[in-house]
């Protein structure tokens, strides 16, 4: 294991059995590694797998194969305190701010409650740290009193991030953080992940479906497609040099604030649906929407290969 290697997944698998035939293959052998400190972007469509992994990775589901190995340590072996402890070096921020907040409690005691459950503080303590990170997160101590319908958007995700940050992880996974969020906000609540990176050396999964934003904050970056990564690579080389054809119609939906430059682009456009995860196509699974696919493409499965240093792509043009 790489010295500052601080996650590894190796051939995560995550299906769903609905009924006694049907099998959602949410995740299908994911392979990658997040150094300590670093932001890992994890990018692609809806519907792609993102979220079962980050929900995975910190243990909310059960992986069906596979290993995630954290700071050396396999989590499936993981039983009774040490399962605790684990959790407290990994926490999660939610996508939806509006239902991930418990509406009948309030902000203190959303945040409080990871403090008593890892007997972290009490009493005055408990309050001054809660109001310490009410202030981390830009939010006051009197917000502390208030229940989650009186906040908007933007000041819920913060307290979703207080409450990640109420155990002093080491780990992060934000699972599209931004997504619900005006693009005023969005900037906000970036420019507060990354603040809050730099002070306290954190490391991030960033999941997300607006590559425009991963680009911004992040240092590796994966693309996903129907449960697999289809191309892995340094995001400074990623948006220089997309090679999977799913990663340049990606690239090429972002919007280029030059009018004149968007209009004499030329687009990529994906057409056609993403197949269905209980049902997907025999070979390479873009293949239904590539338009460079070959026969070899509807038979067999590419695997992620080096096209350039740290730049991995499971495709059969390259």
């Amino acid at each position: 294991m790489v010295q500052d290697t601080v996650l590894e997944v190796i051939n995560l698998r995550k299906y769903f059995q609905f009924g006694r035939r049907a099998v959602l293959k949410a995740v299908d052998d994911l392979t990658f590694s997040v150094n300590k400190g670093e932001v890992f972007g994890l990018v692609g469509e809806s519907g792609c797998g993102k979220t079962t992994v980050g929900r995975t990775i910190v243990g909310l589901y059960s992986p069906t194969g596979g290993r995630i190995v954290y700071g050396g340590k396999d989590t499936a072996g993981l039983h009774g305190a040490a399962v605790k402890r684990f959790k407290r070096r990994m926490q999660i921020i939610f996508q939806d701010p509006y239902a991930s907040l418990d509406p009948r409690m309030t902000v203190g005691d959303i945040i409080g409650e990871a403090l008593d459950i890892h007997g972290l503080a009490r009493g005055r303590e408990r309050l001054a740290r809660i109001h310490d990170l009410l202030n981390v997160v830009g939010l006051s101590a009197e917000h502390a009193n208030r229940f989650p319908h009186e906040f908007s958007g933007g000041q819920r995700q913060r307290i979703g991030i207080a409450r990640a940050l109420a155990v002093d992880p080491e780990f992060i996974v934000a699972d599209e953080p931004i997504s619900a969020l005006d693009v005023s906000i969005q900037a906000q609540v970036v420019n507060l992940l990354s603040r809050l990176r730099e002070e306290r050396g954190l490391t991030y999964i960033f999941i997300a479906h607006d590559l425009a934003m991963v680009k911004h904050l992040s240092d590796n970056v994966g693309v996903m497609y129907l449960g697999r990564l289809v191309e892995l690579a340094p995001s400074a080389e990623l948006y220089r040099n997309p090679v999977h054809p799913y990663t340049q119609g990606l690239l090429s939906a972002i919007p280029i604030p030059d009018p004149r430059i968007e209009r004499e682009r030329k687009r990529i456009v994906l057409e056609g649906e993403v197949p269905s995860p209980v049902n997907p196509p025999r070979g390479c699974r873009f293949q239904t929407r590539c338009r460079h696919a070959k026969p070899v493409c509807r038979e067999e499965d590419p695997k992620l290969k080096p096209v350039a240093p740290g730049h991995l792509v499971a495709c059969h043009l390259f």
